[in-house]
């Protein structure tokens, strides 16, 4: 299951990308076109969709170390996998909220 999660959220990583090239764009764009777009950006539902974001990138990251290990041919016995399986889940959540801190967000 944590293996499909690491395809879900590199797809899903998407939309975060969408929403800082477009903030980018319109920066470019004036000052009036960017008010509108970071106050979009900015919002409740974008604060979500931002937090998210961080999560599946950390999400992403840890489980594609996990594949590497694997490609190297380690971590194959039900009882490591596992364990490398909660860890990206804990570690997920765990770098999550430690980038949360230093954005200031938490």
């Amino acid at each position: 299951m944590t293996s499909i999660f690491v395809r879900l959220t590199g797809i899903s990583l998407t939309l975060g990308f969408v929403m800082v090239i477009w903030w980018l764009l319109a920066a470019a764009t004036g000052p009036e076109y960017f008010a509108t777009v970071n106050g979009l950006l900015t919002g409740w539902f974008a604060v979500i969709i931002w937090v998210l974001s961080i999560w599946a990138l950390w999400y992403h990251s840890l489980g594609g170390i996990r594949h590497l290990i694997w490609d190297l041919g380690y971590g194959f016995d039900v009882k490591t996998a596992d364990r490398m399986g909660y860890g990206v889940i804990a570690g997920s959540f765990v770098l999550t909220a430690l980038s949360l801190i230093c954005l200031g967000v938490l």
